[in-house]
């Protein structure tokens, strides 16, 4: 079992996460991070890499893929570990207040405090209503996220959907698999046009084929998948020998485990107190669009403000005794751990 002991394991590795792990470091706190997703950045990375974001102050516009390559740079001095890939089931309080998490992969977390910055919640994907679909995942062929592209290094893939992952990794896996056939429903893309046109080009060279107007209606296998069947608008179906299936139709929040866990919620959000954004369970806090409050505001500007203040609350809460005097960064520059 994998094991790790931190000052703060911030679960939610989103833009509020992340800039809380700054700000407990300007406390000298070290944070353990852990995400559901396989990459940094939550949202920003997972659904508009690519999108302006016109209200972070200080930039007239910034695309949200750079705000957070910006935000790694920003805590590179404190030295944050990172769990990504899992998420964290379940959790015990110690007699001495601290914490012990647990992963849906066994990792094993102590911390002193928990800063749940979850964003809308643990983002779970969206999944196509096939018959037998579940039987194949956990590696046996059904793939909801690419994770390690190596994954799919000389296999026969089927790739669903029409959004921007479905035809970013229909280009990259196009280099990496043996055959790379991209089904979907329609005849025009939600993603960016220019990915579009790269996949249509990759199609007409042989790389990859399209298959517009249909759906991945069947998966077939004994114990492991071997073939789908794709059922075109007009009825017709022809069934294609395959290694993987997937499907990329999206990701829809949950609040998931966090749900089980004794927090007091409001409209599928964990109440806050705005002084130090504390739960009902102390040494829980709660930062970013999974809290809710009097006049909250589900922006990352917000968020930014409710990490600062929520790290002062942490701060206390694992040591009572000691009293924090603010120290300007423009005076005392950033220290590292």
């Amino acid at each position: 079992m994998n094991s790790i002991s931190t000052d703060i394991c911030i679960i939610g590795a989103g833009p509020v996460g992340l800039f809380a792990v700054f700000e407990a470091g300007l406390l000298k706190l070290r944070c353990h991070v852990v995400d559901a997703l396989p990459q940094v950045g939550g949202q920003l990375s997972e659904i508009y890499p690519k999108k302006p974001i016109y209200d972070i102050p200080g930039f007239p516009d910034i695309l949200a893929g750079d705000l957070v390559r910006n935000l790694m740079r920003q805590i590179e001095p404190f030295h944050p570990t990172f769990t990504l890939g899992e998420r964290v089931e379940r959790f015990a309080k110690l007699e001495d207040g601290s914490f012990q998490l647990y992963t849906t992969d066994g990792t094993e977390i102590m911390c002193k405090a928990i800063a749940i910055a979850g964003g809308l919640g643990s983002f779970e994907p969206r999944k196509p209503a096939i018959e037998s679909l579940e039987s194949y995942e956990s590696g046996k062929g059904v793939y909801y996220m690419v994770r390690d592209p190596e994954t799919f290094r000389d296999q026969r893939l089927v790739i669903a959907g029409g959004g921007d992952s479905a035809l970013d990794w229909t280009i990259f896996l196009a280099d990496v698999a043996k055959e790379v056939t991209l089904v979907h429903r329609g005849t025009t893309f939600r993603g960016a046009a220019d990915s579009a046109e790269k996949v249509k080009a990759l199609h007409e060279a042989g790389r990859a084929r399209l298959v517009l107007s249909s759906n991945v209606t069947h998966v077939h296998g004994n114990g492991k998948l071997n073939a789908v069947t794709i059922t075109a608008n007009d009825g017709t179906a022809e069934t294609l020998d395959v290694d993987s299936f997937i499907p990329l139709f999206g990701l829809t929040p949950k609040l998931g485990p966090i749900e089980d866990w004794g927090l007091e919620l409001e409209d599928n959000a964990v109440k806050v107190d705005t002084v130090d954004y504390s739960t009902s369970v102390p040494g829980i806090f709660a930062i970013g669009d999974i809290n809710t409050y009097p006049g909250k505001l589900k922006l990352i500007l917000c968020g930014f403000h409710e990490a600062a203040l929520m790290c002062q609350g942490a701060f206390k809460y694992i040591n009572p005794d000691k009293k924090y005097v603010l120290k300007y960064t423009t005076v005392n520059g950033v220290p590292t751990l």
